[in-house]
């Protein structure tokens, strides 16, 4: 859905050569997806490096941030020579939002300076939208499975402390619960080492 977001960034906006997505993951990490090319990942790989630039401030602070020209910036000078020898003039970020955080950020670039009008910054906003929604969708689906996996972890587990204890799936729960409080384990590490111990 990323790389769909970034290919229509690309027809649709005038002056725009090359797109990308650079996600906030866990832990605070960055990590840069769906570039139309190979530059978007350089150019993030640069942000990293030098810890300034327009894409980390969209993805941490800005709403959208437009760059004349690199060659004349301040705000990032170590970033824009670097960006600027690698071709790139301007450029244009946004924010993408899920819910309560921010998700990371849309990140337009152009080869020739000035690229960005008003237009250009709708354009970009909506299609930010729909690269924020897409991030929160595939964070729910992940969060849905894994709360799925645990689920039947537990009932496995359950389970098989009914057949080895001949109790009652209420009893068997409260096994596992008591097991968790007494060893400061959470529940799913419980019933995953009694689900690796079943046959011993």
């Amino acid at each position: 859905m990323l790389s769909d977001v970034t290919t229509e960034a690309k027809k649709l906006i005038a002056g725009v050569d090359t797109a990308g997505v650079l996600l906030i993951g866990k832990a605070g990490r960055f990590e840069s997806v769906a570039g139309t090319s190979d530059l978007p990942h350089r150019l993030d790989e640069l942000q990293m490096k030098y810890r300034e630039g327009p894409c980390v401030q969209a993805a941490l602070d800005d709403l959208i941030v437009r760059t004349e020209d690199f060659r004349s910036e301040r705000r990032w000078p170590l970033y824009s020579a670097a960006a600027a020898e690698l071709g790139v003039l301007s450029g244009l970020s946004f924010k993408l939002y899920t819910s309560s955080q921010t998700a990371g950020a849309l990140n337009l670039f152009s080869f020739q300076a000035h690229a960005f009008d008003a237009e250009a910054e709708t354009i970009g906003a909506v299609l930010a939208a729909h690269a924020a929604a897409a991030i929160l969708a595939s964070r729910q689906s992940e969060q849905l499975e894994s709360a799925l996996s645990t689920r039947d972890r537990i009932g496995q587990a359950k389970g098989i402390i009914m057949e080895r204890y001949d109790v009652d799936d209420v009893a068997a729960f409260d096994m596992l619960r008591k097991l968790s409080q007494d060893s400061n384990t959470r529940l799913t590490e419980v019933a995953s080492r009694v689900i690796e111990t079943r046959g011993k």
